[in-house]
């Protein structure tokens, strides 16, 4: 896969096209490809931009976002839950195998974390989002003597 080249160029290579010159010659000018140069002014032309386009997947896509909000039910009510077991859970439930990376990814990137305790387990909580439990036991604690 190719290289993002900056907006920086990108616009240098459309001024100097403006300018009076050819597309190849601004492409030798700025040592890019002459394609790049060519359809980079066939972008602007017809979308009026020169900036990139998005590279990637789209998000929110993928074989796990039908199931996202079970993985999360399933942490939140269980939040010592391995990846392991929450893969069996998702196959039992849904009858879809995955990956244990695959659970820790869509995780990690709604905030979980994994938090290693002194006694070899562990809990998995959400940074930043106390639960309403979470509020009533600091307050209690807070009272108390």
């Amino acid at each position: 896969m190719g290289k993002v080249i900056s907006k920086d160029l990108r616009e240098r290579v459309v001024a100097l096209v403006d300018a009076g010159h050819s597309c190849r010659a601004a492409a030798k000018h700025f040592r890019v490809s002459n394609s790049f140069a060519i359809k980079l002014l066939q972008r602007r032309k017809h979308t009026g931009t020169v900036e990139s386009k998005r590279r990637g997947r789209p998000p929110g896509s993928g074989k796990l976002a039908p199931f996202r909000a079970f993985l999360i039910r399933q942490v939140e009510d269980k939040p010592d839950i391995t990846l392991p077991e929450l893969a069996a859970r998702l196959k039992a439930a849904h009858g879809l195998e995955i990956r244990p990376s695959s659970l820790s990814r869509i995780l990690l990137a709604h905030g979980f974390t994994y938090k290693k305790s002194a006694d070899g387990g562990g809990t998995r909580t959400r940074q930043g989002a106390a639960g309403a439990g979470d509020l009533d036991r600091q307050a209690s604690a807070k009272d108390a003597p």
